[in-house]
């Protein structure tokens, strides 16, 4: 060992922020334990890392004793006292054992420990910068698909993409670029495991606040997201600003707005409705694009009954119910839907 791994190790303090204290304390316990495994693991030592000069040595504690019994623990008080005058039957005193061919083991050790605390500060840093970033959208690479999960090259780390955060039909190919919500920043033994997800409401969410300028400017807020991923989407807003339509902000000119949205979701409908305070009307804009011609509800037991044309029966249920399905997802109100002849006939 010598001044020039001090001076790495000052290096790497001012560069990658890790205190050099701490290494020199990671190479001390890495040294103790590579000195046992190769010198005898009975003895009760200590490794000393001169912090200047980088020089290494070890020292066995030993118990002053009358008769030596075991000489890797055991010392007797004329040999002791060599070492410390005032040594007395029972006090344990430092006895230097480095061996004379320690300097290779220790340079060896303390370059694994240096790179292996450089993979952890790594692994730190690219946790913390993707932590913070937990809820964000972020662009990545396919890089490949192992058992149907997405692993995506984001520059620095990777993300994997599970089964159920992806779009039902969505396929990429290797080198696709592709846009996603980080849903989950977890450590793990292999460093940071960062979850993301195309099929996550707030996936819409984000996609919104980057498409629609009022809504990141908080001008026009998303009140509340239904959303079955790859399929149908509803979404309830409302406007800040008197001046301000929120739907047609939403939509943008021509649809233009909008449909950059449904093109990143591989065409998924998208529903915009506007949201209310009354919930007899907030639940029938929510039933869109069906049109209603009544609604009751129940404050109590959050329950609606709404009434629609006949014609708009099939389109209010919607597919295997999923316009009904998504409507209550949206408004939290479980919702009872009736064709106008139905609703008569009930009355009769």
């Amino acid at each position: 060992m010598s001044g020039e791994l001090i001076q790495a190790l000052v290096e790497l303090e001012k560069e990658r922020g890790i205190p050099k204290e701490v290494l020199i304390d990671a190479i001390e316990s890495a040294l103790k334990t590579a000195y046992k495994k190769n010198f005898g693991s009975n003895q009760n030592v200590e490794v000393e890392m001169n912090s200047e000069t980088g020089d290494v040595k070890v020292f066995s504690r030993k118990t002053v004793t009358d008769e030596v019994v075991d000489d890797k623990t055991e010392i007797n008080l004329t040999e002791a006292r060599l070492i410390n005058s005032e040594a007395q039957i029972g006090d344990e005193v430092e006895v230097e054992v480095t061996p004379s061919n320690f300097g290779r083991i220790a340079a060896q050790t303390a370059k694994q420990v240096v790179i292996q605390r450089l993979r952890e500060a790594e692994r730190n840093v690219i946790f913390d910068e993707y932590s913070n970033r937990e809820g964000e959208i972020v662009a990545g690479t396919v890089q490949r698909t192992e058992q149907k999960v997405i692993i995506i090259n984001l520059g620095p780390t990777e993300a994997v993409m599970l089964p159920q955060d992806q779009i039902p039909g969505e396929t990429f190919a290797q080198g696709q670029r592709i846009k996603c919500y980080i849903s989950e920043v977890k450590k793990s033994a292999k460093g940071p495991q960062i979850t993301v997800s195309r099929s996550h409401p707030y996936f819409l969410r984000r996609l919104f606040e980057l498409e629609v300028p009022e809504i990141f400017e908080g001008l026009v807020e998303i009140k509340s997201i239904a959303r079955e991923a790859g399929y149908r989407s509803k979404i309830a807003v409302i406007s800040r600003d008197d001046k301000i339509d929120p739907v047609g902000a939403c939509v943008g000119h021509r649809g233009m707005r909008v449909q950059n949205i449904v093109r990143e979701l591989n065409g998924e409908k998208i529903d915009i409705i506007k949201w209310s305070q009354d919930m007899g009307i907030y639940i029938g804009n929510a039933l869109s694009p069906a049109k209603v011609l009544q609604v009751e509800v129940n404050e109590t037991e959050k329950t609606s009954r709404v009434v629609v044309p006949d014609h708009q029966l099939s389109l209010a249920i919607g597919k295997e119910g999923q316009n009904a399905r998504l409507a209550a997802k949206l408004t939290g109100w479980k919702i009872d839907i009736k064709s106008e002849s139905q609703a008569i006939k009930e009355e009769e």
